[in-house]
């Protein structure tokens, strides 16, 4: 039994009970989850002041969402300002609150199911003992690095204290996300309550033993003596240097040169939270790994137009992307048929689902599910009862319009008819059904297990309905769903064809494809253009050259059409213009040295960028967001630069605001 102490909060919660335990609950009053915004947080610091004044026997915090707890800080609110002396004036009003909450004088408890991220996470670390329900829905993290920045509410000194620089660092240097077992193994909560088990039982108990989180073991604490630490750094530097440069992500050099000077002291390093973390902040590579995080959310509602959920899924082809995305499918949940001529062209892509199985799911009985979801269908017997019927058959316009003019009789007024075509126009091949206003394109991209981005493709004649349905499958099963027009091409493959061609160009003018590549990793690529026609498949990009350009294509056409003839695929067959070993590209280390990787990523991104305008002006997709999010999460345009129209107009803004050049008479007369 409880009783308020007051009702005049909008966001939280505070009652007592007959243990005289105070029970704290969030419930954001306008938003779906929970954030700490600023009213959030000056409701917490009013009721921080109640308890202060009026001890309970002890404190328990709850989320009053279901199944969540606190996602982070409410992200909008960084965009507030940009004055680096605001932002260090709320993080240190943030940090004076946490620790007051630390410093309370009573057992206080953290109880959760849900995400725990960011700043919920370090709200978490200043209570004595941090409980999280087990579960496949709870994850625990602190994803801040993805943001440009790096724990700034106090999380980098406490976690550190509570588990250890060499289980605490890795976390944010990463931004990974662990269920409630891993986390608790490592130190970062304190106890796991089965599914079943009761959150608020649990947190009860906890506070009337006076439970207290342990302090690491000493071998966990000899990582921040001062050899150790800076040895540490080092290697941390080098670690992250192999994966991103500091001035493209600065967040994860700060957070380690900050690990390096006072990861011996938490509230040192908590201080340089109120340094660091504000400069991060109002930096462009933040403001721009921010925009990417709106740009994402904007995919995510892409989905949410249709409340169309799918059960079966069929699939025809069992090639590299028929075959992995019948895969996908069926770890996502949904039970598959996967079809093929023969079982000898299906074996091997089921062969490689269960390789997907083994590496996602990790425990032997979801493994198995997934297995069992996974069906080979050689005669097809799955499209009558599919939701979902997508054809992944080769890049072909006659062989694709005779497999949907044989399923045109045999398909449920519900399902969904897919084409996972790579830039034949939907007109074209649906112009063999009865109705092709049904007909859409769900273009998923290689490898599909990786890439999260699905082109929804339509033209004038599709009903908006099977736009909306196919979207929300692609948001069902995990991906970004980008509505795109049936232009040859349609958006990425429209910009990635130029872009290649130019590579290739490149490599015909004598730069080693090693510098090519170089430079546009150096641009911030994931990788560069060689290494992605290898990994797409060379055979795929003759068949998208072949759609968009025909002869025109010239010299690039017959290279990879040799290429193809000889069976050198890239990366399935092992060679293409790499040879290829354990998944690898075999490259040259140093041969692109000589060379100016700014004035060569110049060069080679021209055409990317010209034929984005052009995708644009032709409406390929609704606005310049769209297109920054397609070419982010479709070609891994680099994130910190915010996209590449963004990065356009940004050019164009800085060009405009510089002074015109002064000629040597007008420095001399000034």
């Amino acid at each position: 039994m409880t009783s308020p102490i007051s009702t005049d909060f909008n966001h939280w919660r505070l009652t007592r009970d007959l243990d005289d335990i105070a029970w704290l609950t969030l419930d954001h009053a306008t938003e779906g989850v929970n954030t700490l915004g600023t009213a959030v947080l000056a409701e917490l610091d009013t009721l921080i002041g109640h308890l202060e004044a009026d001890h309970p026997r002890g404190m328990v915090l709850m989320s009053g969402k279901p199944k969540t707890f606190i996602v982070g800080a409410d992200v909008r609110e960084f965009d507030a300002t940009d004055k680096v002396f605001e932002l260090e004036d709320n993080v240190r009003r943030v940090h004076g609150l946490f620790k007051r909450i630390e410093d309370l004088p009573f057992p206080t408890v953290v109880a959760f199911e849900g995400y725990c991220l960011g700043g919920g996470l370090e709200l978490a670390l200043c209570f004595d003992w941090r409980i999280a329900l087990d579960g496949g829905h709870t994850r625990i993290g602190f994803p801040e690095v993805k943001l440009g920045i790096y724990p700034g509410f106090g999380g980098s000194g406490r976690s550190i204290a509570a588990m250890g620089a060499l289980n605490a660092m890795p976390i944010m240097l990463t931004g990974r996300m662990l269920k409630p077992r891993p986390a608790r193994a490592l130190g970062l909560i304190d106890q796991v309550v089965s599914p079943h088990g009761s959150l608020k039982w649990a947190a009860r108990n906890a506070v009337l033993r006076k439970k207290t989180h342990p302090k690491p073991s000493f071998f966990k604490r000899l990582a921040v003596v001062g050899p150790v630490r800076r040895f540490l750094a080092g290697q941390m530097r080098k670690q992250t240097s192999a994966k991103a440069r500091r001035d493209h992500y600065p967040a994860p050099f700060e957070l380690i040169d900050a690990f390096e000077a006072a990861g011996h002291h938490t509230s040192q390093m908590i201080a340089l939270e109120a340094e660091k973390v504000p400069r991060l902040l109002a930096g462009e590579t933040s403001r721009n790994l921010r925009r990417v995080f709106r740009l994402m959310e904007q995919l995510k509602q892409q989905g949410k137009r249709s409340d169309f959920k799918a059960h079966r899924v069929h699939v025809i082809g069992a090639g590299v992307m028929g075959g992995d995305i019948a895969a996908w499918c069926a770890l996502r949940g949904l039970s598959v048929t996967l079809q093929d001529r023969e079982m000898k062209y299906i074996e091997p892509a089921i062969e490689r689902a269960h390789k997907l199985f083994k590496r996602k799911l990790k425990k032997t009985t979801l493994i198995g599910a997934a297995k069992t979801r996974l069906v080979a269908d050689p005669e097809g017997k799955g499209v009558e009862r599919a939701d979902v019927i997508i054809e992944a058959i080769f890049e072909n316009l006659d062989a694709k319009k005779a497999l949907f003019a044989e399923l045109n009789q045999r398909i449920g007024a519900h399902t969904i008819l897919a084409t996972n075509t790579s830039a034949i126009p939907l007109a074209e091949i649906a112009s063999v059904l009865d109705d092709p206003s049904r007909l859409v394109g769900l273009h998923f991209f290689n490898p599909v297990a990786q890439m999260p981005l699905v082109e929804v493709v339509y033209d004038t004649s599709t009903e908006q309905k099977w736009i909306d349905d196919g979207a929300s499958f692609a948001t069902q099963i995990g991906k970004y769903a980008l509505p795109v027009t049936s232009t040859p091409g349609f958006l990425v493959n429209r910009v990635l064809a130029p872009y290649m061609r130019n590579a290739m160009e490149l490599h015909r003018e004598g730069v080693p494809k090693e510098a090519i590549d170089k430079a546009a990793e150096h641009f911030g690529m994931p990788m560069g253009p060689v290494e992605l026609a290898d990994t797409v498949g060379l055979d795929v990009g003759l068949g998208v050259i072949t759609t968009l350009m025909g002869e025109s294509a010239g010299e690039d056409k017959k290279i990879l059409e040799a290429m193809v003839a000889q069976g050198k695929l890239g990366k399935k067959s092992g060679q293409g213009f790499y040879e290829w070993k354990k998944g690898k590209a075999q490259k040259e280390a140093n041969a692109h040295r000589g060379h100016d990787l700014n004035a060569l990523a110049e060069r080679l991104m021209a055409p990317y960028f010209s034929e984005c305008e052009a995708c644009l002006a032709d409406g390929v997709v609704a606005d310049a967001d769209l297109l920054d999010a397609g070419m982010i999460f479709g070609t891994g345009y680099a994130p910190f630069k915010g996209g590449p129209m963004h990065t356009l107009n940004n050019n164009q803004t800085k060009t405009q605001a510089s002074p015109p050049p002064t000629t040597d008479h007008q420095e001399a007369t000034s």
